[in-house]
């Protein structure tokens, strides 16, 4: 029995469901130009930083944005998130773990920030 073939004895023939499963882990291009992305997006803050191209000021936000569209590009060519009409429940899956991870993080940092002011007055 094929990959793509049907489980169901009843509709003989290729299985759409698997089809597209093995369609949306992309190919060998898509992981090519993932990678060709991730390595561009991962020189380009060291050569700015290194090669002081931008001034301290605008050196900082642009390494931030680059690092954003690096992790654009890690979620789409090897986490395979996409947008598509089958994939939206991953889609939101994901964007709630970011929200409770948000939560957490910034939740941790203003306890902290708390109880530095409230335990330390003096210093």
């Amino acid at each position: 029995m094929s990959m793509l073939a049907s489980r169901h004895p009843a509709r003989p023939g290729p299985d759409p469901a698997a089809a597209q499963s093995a369609h949306a882990h992309g190919d060998a291009l898509g992981y090519l130009r993932g990678l060709l992305w991730s390595l561009a997006l991962t020189a380009l803050p060291f050569a700015i930083v290194l090669g002081g191209w931008l001034p301290r000021e605008l050196a900082v936000p642009a390494v931030l944005l680059l690092a954003v569209a690096q992790m654009a590009v890690h979620l789409v060519y090897f986490l395979h998130l996409r947008t598509a009409p089958g994939e939206r429940w991953t889609l939101m899956a994901f964007l709630f773990t970011a929200v409770v991870v948000g939560i957490v993080v910034i939740g941790s940092l203003w306890v902290m920030q708390n109880l530095d002011a409230n335990m330390m007055p003096g210093m």
